[in-house]
């Protein structure tokens, strides 16, 4: 069974490229060969990551779906003999998700042989509570076939409210039966780390074509390496939801 992971999330700016190119190369790195899809019509930046061989499919007309275009992004993924990985704009995602629960892919994929994971991202400060709205819209709308997983960005600040952390947030609470897995991104200091990784996000450099450029300091790419080992060693955590 193929893992259809679909990430999505209403707040644009919170990491969700970020994400999928993260998720790619985790797998990447464990041999897999999965399926890389941008879906963004404004800001395709999955899809700039070469090293990734991402496909850029438009699937909006104006401001709504276009049906055939998501024809076609359904026979691709129908196709696939290995896991699909979907970033998917802020500016798709009411129009996606309508069109997702309308259409009733989530089990259309399942009797593919396929699983639906649907990945959606929660920041701190300004963008806390939009970002836990979009959660909440995600888990009413979607069905009990969609798996979900939460990943934490404290990029933006710390992810708490009232003193509570996301998992005391009543967002959470009344949601957690249908939360198949939580990742945590740490939070990097702005100076060093979060600047390296800054940088090479705004190439769309991978970690391995970071790693091997010998024109970066050698400090910098030793904090590259403790970055990656920290991503790829939470999403292997959570191994069983994502394979």
């Amino acid at each position: 069974m193929a893992k259809i992971h679909m990430i999505l999330q209403g707040k644009g700016g919170v990491g969700k490229s970020f994400i999928s190119s993260t998720l790619a190369q985790h797998k990447f790195a464990k041999g897999g060969n999965p399926l890389c899809i941008d879906t963004d019509p404004v800001n395709a930046t999955f899809y700039g990551f070469k090293k990734l061989n991402v496909k850029q499919i438009n699937v909006m007309n104006n401001d709504e779906i276009d049906p055939r275009k998501f024809d076609d992004l359904i026979e691709l993924i129908a196709k696939a003999d290995n896991d699909v990985i979907i970033d998917n704009g802020a500016s798709t995602f009411v129009p996606m998700s309508h069109y997702l629960i309308s259409n009733q892919i989530p089990a259309l994929l399942l009797d593919m042989g396929h699983e639906l994971v649907v990945h959606t991202v929660i920041t701190g400060s300004q963008a806390l509570l939009d970002t836990l709205n979009g959660f909440v819209h995600l888990i009413k709308q979607f069905p009990k076939e969609a798996l979900f997983v939460v990943w934490l960005n404290p990029y933006w600040g710390e992810i708490s409210m009232n003193g509570k952390q996301f998992e005391e947030m009543k967002a959470y609470m009344d949601n957690k039966a249908r939360v198949s897995a939580i990742i945590r991104i740490p939070h990097y200091k702005p100076e060093t780390f979060g600047k390296d990784l800054s940088e090479i996000l705004q190439s769309k450099f991978t970690f391995d074509e970071a790693l091997k450029n010998g024109a970066l300091p050698v400090m910098v790419r030793q904090r590259l390496t403790i970055i990656r080992k920290q991503l790829f060693t939470n999403i292997e955590n959570v191994a069983a939801v994502l394979t």
